[in-house]
């Protein structure tokens, strides 16, 4: 389509990580096997938070939450990358791109408020053990998981449609394994003054707002682990909170990395290396972070394992 002596691009070319043969299948299996993984082990914990009555409680009811966004967190991006490795035709059209766009920006979105969600309950559950299970009700944690999901859509309704009003044209060449902000903004023929504005106030809003209530919830929960008194006490409050603090600064490390910088410093290379964290390595270890050290969880499996086994 040609606007002027533009032609206005209606599709693109993703390049993705690698175009040799032999890489391209190297890299193939071995996302292959990680998204096989990534969605084994987001469905099993979902699946054992659900039939296990003892993890029926508010903090593996987000955890359970956080592993289902995660189960299709991933499926954004992997089946485009697999298709991309063993195909000649690395095209993808508007309107796939943008609606990839979308669900990226809706699992990252969603996955900000959860995160907040779930610094809170951990608030809770230290600084008012005695009230706990009053507060965290599961009407409330069913509205702050819900609350989170309708946040991501908002938010990504109100950035995949300011993105998309923008003109592309130029090279349809996209030097990345996805449709992202950066690569898109670079193909735009349109000024993106306004554009940058918008994109910096919305997640500017969004992600130092989820991360003001992380840390004001951490700040509480330091305050009340220093008043306890025996060493034993402050380690179980502590390691309570630390699987959540080690997703929390791989995802918004990841993030803040990306976006944060000036365009001036933007570097295709390392940004697919940083992109691939919060889009491929967060949801594949978010569960065995939760799990690892989690006698709970470790029971249930072994309830589970145990039962099929004498079936």
């Amino acid at each position: 389509m040609e606007v002027g002596n533009r032609t206005i691009l209606t599709e693109f070319i993703l390049l993705g990580f690698s175009a040799d043969p032999q890489w391209q299948l190297i890299l193939f299996g071995t996302f292959l096997m990680l998204y096989l993984v990534t969605l084994l082990r987001n469905m099993t914990l979902v699946i054992l938070i659900r039939i296990d009555s003892w993890l029926h409680t508010p903090m593996y009811f987000f955890i359970g939450g956080l592993s289902f966004l995660d189960f299709w967190y991933t499926s954004v991006y992997t089946p485009k990358i697999l298709v991309n490795c063993v195909s000649e035709d690395k095209r993808i059209s508007l309107s796939g791109c943008g609606a990839q766009f979308f669900f990226s920006c809706v699992a990252a979105y969603t996955e900000c408020y959860l995160l907040a969600a779930m610094a809170y309950d951990r608030y809770v559950a230290i600084c008012n053990p005695l009230l706990y299970s009053g507060i965290m009700s599961t009407s409330l944690c069913t509205g702050l998981v819900s609350g989170s999901y309708i946040g991501g859509f908002l938010n990504a309704i109100a950035h995949t449609a300011n993105t998309f009003r923008l003109s592309f044209c130029g090279s349809n060449v996209i030097d990345h394994f996805f449709c992202d902000v950066l690569p898109l903004v670079k193909t735009s023929c349109t000024d993106t003054k306004m554009y940058v504005k918008i994109l910096s106030s919305m997640v500017g809003f969004t992600v130092l707002s989820c991360l003001l209530a992380i840390l004001i919830s951490y700040f509480n929960i330091l305050l009340a682990i220093l008043r306890i008194l025996s060493a034993s006490g402050r380690h179980k409050a502590f390691s309570t909170c630390a699987s959540h603090l080690v997703s929390v600064t791989l995802f918004y490390g990841s993030l803040l990395f990306m976006y944060s910088r000036p365009s001036s410093k933007y570097s295709l290379e390392r940004d697919k290396v940083a992109a691939l964290f919060y889009t491929i390595i967060n949801p594949l270890l978010n569960p065995l972070i939760y799990s690892l050290r989690n006698k709970d969880v470790k029971e249930a499996f072994r309830k589970v394992t145990q039962a099929r086994t004498e079936a």
